[in-house]
């Protein structure tokens, strides 16, 4: 046992806290509808403590997500790195938790962004004006899609 959370366990509770602030809940309540402590949350959100099968059942009818919400988003397999031959079964974990430690990197700091448009978006009032917007951001996304990793359409 290394001592450290599990990657995938830091991945659901990064996913977890997303959704929760997406929804404006506090780690109290959320903790009240499932049925344990604030603390508890914490924990999960951290990816200290596992979330068992049927409590992440429970939090996806809560949050109103699918439970494959939580694994989503995860490191692509081609940045997995392989395994030299000859190595042992340790040696692959490490090199596995450590690509993975760098892409929940950009996960994290990808979901503080995705958090903040998200609270932005849903302050916006008026219908049209939201509805234009996602427009616009589709048709950025587009030019994005079309024109590469610059995303440098013509005006």
């Amino acid at each position: 046992m290394s001592g450290f959370p599990h990657p995938t366990d830091v991945q659901v509770g990064q996913r977890l806290r997303q959704r929760r602030t997406m929804l404006g809940l506090s780690q109290e309540r959320l903790g009240e509808l499932l049925g344990v402590s604030y603390q508890q949350i914490q924990k999960y959100e951290r990816g200290v403590n596992r979330i068992g099968s049927s409590r992440l059942h429970a939090l996806s009818r809560i949050l109103e997500v699918p439970v494959a919400y939580f694994f989503e988003d995860g490191m692509p397999a081609a940045s997995i790195p392989s395994l030299p031959a000859g190595l042992e079964e340790g040696a692959a974990a490490f090199l596995f938790d450590a690509a993975l430690a760098q892409s929940a990197d950009a996960v994290a700091a990808e979901g503080r962004e995705m958090q903040e448009l998200v609270r932005a978006f849903r302050r916006i009032g008026d219908p049209q004006v939201r509805r234009r917007l996602l427009e616009l951001a589709r048709a950025l996304a587009a030019a994005f899609d079309r024109d590469g990793a610059h995303g440098t359409a013509d005006p």
